[in-house]
């Protein structure tokens, strides 16, 4: 193994945030372990027991593939918090484009496996009109049928675009 890639991979375990911090704030105090990812330690691991198989890559003759469990924090770490893949790869000894790689992959395995169980869609017209009835009641949202929160990425103004743009 290079060097350089093995200097990487002792400090990841010496001083990640996964490695070091998590573990212990898992035995010690499950208020901080919340505090990081916005879950119960107990909810974390029941979700990476589910989403584990579907991001678990096999280690090559290269380098030694990342852990689900690493993988699944920054993932909820970046959704958690308005922190930048530049910015969360010093907490975690992740490459910021290695983050780009798998947080999107991560994502898509977490709606894969919660989609049928979370994410239902209502068969019928009484069933759409009973979800618009719930947005007009509760939030004062007429005629709305869903509504969606994620992160906010602030994008550049396209050059030509500037009275159309809005962001």
């Amino acid at each position: 193994m290079p060097v350089i890639a093995r200097h990487r991979l002792q400090t990841r375990v010496l001083f990640g945030q996964y490695e070091q911090l998590m573990m212990e704030m898992k035995i010690a105090n499950h208020t901080s372990f919340k505090n990081v990812l916005l879950l119960e330690p107990q909810m974390f691991y029941e979700l990476l027991e589910r989403v584990g198989p579907c991001i678990q890559r096999q280690d090559t003759f290269w380098r030694k593939a990342l852990h689900p469990g690493l993988k699944l924090a920054c993932t909820l770490r970046f959704l958690a918090t308005d922190c930048a893949y530049k910015s969360l790869m010093y907490n975690f000894r992740v490459a910021h484009n290695t983050l780009a790689m798998f947080i999107p992959e991560v994502c898509e395995a977490i709606i894969a496996e919660y989609a049928d169980e979370v994410l239902a869609i209502p068969t019928t017209i009484q069933g759409w009109l009973d979800i618009a009835d719930i947005f007009s009641r509760r939030w004062n949202f007429h005629h709305c049928l869903g509504a969606t929160d994620g992160k906010h990425i602030a994008i550049r103004c396209p050059s030509r675009g500037r009275s159309t743009y809005y962001n």
